[in-house]
């Protein structure tokens, strides 16, 4: 398994990224609309995966990730803790081998069992913000991450 700064190193390098569980409430309120929109500010070719949706913030949404015209390359977790692991299951019959589990103070989309099933099935799984790192960051962001990862709210490896 890769160290945590080479993983997400490499999932911010990553191209083409489904957000799982954008909500339908553009509110601002959930952290999945966070991310996304922040992905897509940031040049991400970005996908809003959720069941229950057509449009998210004017954007076709799909889904499900099998539903993504020419697949991802990795995928932001950021549904209910309890739909976590079967977005990795599907991470896993799709081949992708990235996700990033949405989680800070609190359980966030934070699974045990999901983030169990993506070390058993080779994906590299991170679980953290990724708005806490690299060109999707801010200083906000970069000094919440710092605070929670030196109170140990996330795991300190993939």
């Amino acid at each position: 398994m890769p160290t945590i700064d080479q993983a997400v190193d490499d999932f911010l390098s990553l191209k083409r990224i489904a957000v799982a569980g954008v909500s339908r409430d553009p509110g601002g309120a959930h952290a999945s609309n966070g991310i996304y929109s922040r992905f897509k500010e940031r040049g991400y070719e970005v996908f809003p995966v959720n069941p229950n949706a057509d449009k998210i913030m004017g954007d076709t949404c799909y889904h499900s990730l099998k539903d993504i015209p020419g697949g991802v390359d990795g995928v932001v977790i950021a549904t209910n803790p309890k739909a976590s692991l079967s977005v990795a299951q599907e991470c896993k019959q799709l081949g992708i081998d990235k996700v990033w589990i949405h989680k800070n103070i609190g359980a966030g989309s934070y699974s045990e069992e999901a983030h169990q099933f993506c070390r058993a099935n080779g994906i590299t799984a991170l679980v953290s913000c990724p708005l806490w790192y690299g060109k999707t960051s801010d200083g906000f962001h970069k000094f919440f991450g710092a605070t929670c990862r030196l109170l140990r709210q996330v795991p300190s490896k993939v």
